[in-house]
């Protein structure tokens, strides 16, 4: 179909590249990326400060326990910064990337995933012992002897 010089089609991605020109959504996006980069920042600095609260509230008790709390607040921070950070690289890709751009991305999430894995893990394993010291010590079930029921 011809409408104007062109076909329906040309006249429709000529009116969606001055919709919304590359250059325009690069800008846009890249706010995004610093939006996101910021907010992950922001998470982990107050993270490390609420860290140094906690350090300094339980650093006279002496108590290695005590410490572990600490350790478990700052990680859980530690681990959704790097979610933002994450998400941040990604953002920063959304747009016609390069072969370059995607490689750095792959190298980039594997380190900050593996990252969160272990730190997770980290995570997990002091809330377990932190809990399984918390909880009260449950002694064994006792065994009765088998009764007979047919006499």
């Amino acid at each position: 179909m011809r409408c104007g010089g062109g076909t329906l089609r040309d006249v429709t991605d000529r009116a969606t590249l001055d919709l919304l020109p590359e250059q325009s959504l690069r800008s846009a996006v890249d706010l995004l990326v610093r939006l996101v980069e910021a907010a992950g920042a922001a998470v982990i600095f107050i993270g490390a400060v609420v860290g140094v609260v906690l350090f300094l509230r339980v650093l006279p008790q002496r108590n290695p326990d005590a410490f572990a709390t600490v350790r478990l607040a700052l990680g859980r921070f530690l681990a959704l910064g790097l979610e933002f950070q994450l998400a941040s690289d990604v953002l920063r890709t959304a747009i016609s990337p390069s072969f370059n751009e995607i490689g750095k991305l792959a190298a980039v999430a594997a380190i900050r995933t593996a990252l969160n894995f272990f730190l997770a893990r980290e995570i997990a394993e002091e809330k377990r012992i932190l809990d399984s010291a918390a909880s009260p010590p449950t002694a064994p079930p006792t065994a009765h002897p088998p009764t007979d029921s047919s006499r």
